[in-house]
């Protein structure tokens, strides 16, 4: 019993020592400044419940690629423009393609597991991501407003404001950045660039914001904080806690093929795991040379990074139960269909 508690608590250690900084506080500063500054209109104009399905899921799953983001990172930023009025179906594309295929992963995953891989993430992340904005909009087509956080009046006048727009590229520099350019050594080096580029916008914001506009920025970043980092914290412990009591060589054993059963498998495994960005490559990597068919691997790679036990009580806290269950469901069966046929018709030899 001890070592199990012992394992929750070495993986609650490693999460805060290595994502809060870096990851979470920038995605945090993002989603307040999104309902902050942005205004509202803008967001419902061009990812609202009026926009074709068609031009609001390709904005946000085009985008998403761009946002190198773990599964827990990226709630903060999709649950930002959900409450900016972005539709249902726009904030679930988000928060799925941003962890599970963004720009720096599928060029970790095709360096490491070839470029066939890398294309077939791609291409099986945008067809789930069309399937999972519809299911969530069509189940939940009746919610076309989404209530503003803390009732908080929107910005009126411009789109964004040109120091405001400056202020919110810096936050996403510091969230972005630090993963791109320093893939591998010291996570100090990390810490240095985000504190660097954290320095610039927190004296940019100071000489060019009113203290009531911080003050308002800071409080809408609060009421994610307070709403979503408890339990990712919690969810963070729980799965060392599984992880610990899972025996890898049952894992192993049972991955091998391309069948139904290992593919739903590997994504059972990947939606309840927490995989931080490029970490789940090297995992998938390890299983292959093992015996684990091309198949679970591309399922594995789609929703290690993509969904996690934090990731689904953080939705359920952020969106509620019902869109929460919808939601993982939905992932779990489209993981294991794509991953049975990718396995048996387009990688079968």
């Amino acid at each position: 019993m001890r070592d199990v508690v012992v394992a929750g608590l070495l993986a609650l250690r490693d999460y805060v020592a290595t994502h809060v900084l870096t990851c979470l506080v920038p995605a945090f500063l993002l989603a307040g400044g999104i309902v902050s500054f942005v205004n509202r209109e803008v967001i419902l104009e061009y990812l609202g419940e009026k926009r074709s399905k068609l031009s609001s899921f390709s904005l946000a799953s085009i985008a998403s690629f761009f946002v190198a983001a773990c599964s827990c990172t990226v709630i903060p930023v999709a649950s930002g423009l959900y409450f900016g009025g972005a539709s249902i179906g726009v904030a679930f594309i988000i928060l799925w393609v941003a962890p599970a295929t963004n720009i720096l992963a599928l060029t970790y995953t095709g360096s490491l597991l070839g470029a066939s891989m890398a294309l077939a993430r791609v291409v099986a992340a945008i067809i789930m991501a069309f399937l999972v904005g519809s299911t969530m909009s069509l189940v939940f087509q009746k919610e076309h407003t989404a209530p503003a956080p803390s009732g908080e009046s929107q910005p009126k006048g411009a789109i964004l404001e040109k120091r405001s727009a400056l202020l919110l590229f810096l936050v996403l520099l510091s969230l972005l950045l630090p993963n791109y350019l320093i893939r591998s050594g010291p996570y100090l080096h990390k810490v240095i660039l985000w504190a660097v580029l954290t320095v610039l916008f927190a004296v940019y914001a100071k000489l060019t914001l009113p203290p009531k506009a911080i003050r308002e920025w800071l409080r809408e970043t609060l009421w994610f904080v307070r709403l979503i980092f408890p339990l990712l914290l919690l969810g963070v412990f729980v799965v060392g806690v599984i992880g610990k009591l899972l025996p890898e060589t049952w894992i192993r054993a049972w991955l091998g093929g391309n069948s139904i059963r290992s593919s739903f498998l590997a994504t059972l495994i990947g939606a309840i795991s927490y995989f931080a960005t490029l970490t789940e490559a090297p995992f998938v990597s390890t299983l292959m040379k093992l015996g684990m068919g091309k198949g679970p691997a591309l399922a594995l790679l789609l929703t290690g990074p993509g969904l996690s036990l934090p990731n689904w009580l953080a939705i359920a806290r952020v969106f509620g139960g019902k869109k929460a269950l919808v939601y993982v469901t939905t992932i779990v069966l489209l993981g294991t269909v794509v991953g049975w046929f990718f396995g048996n018709f387009i990688f079968a030899p």
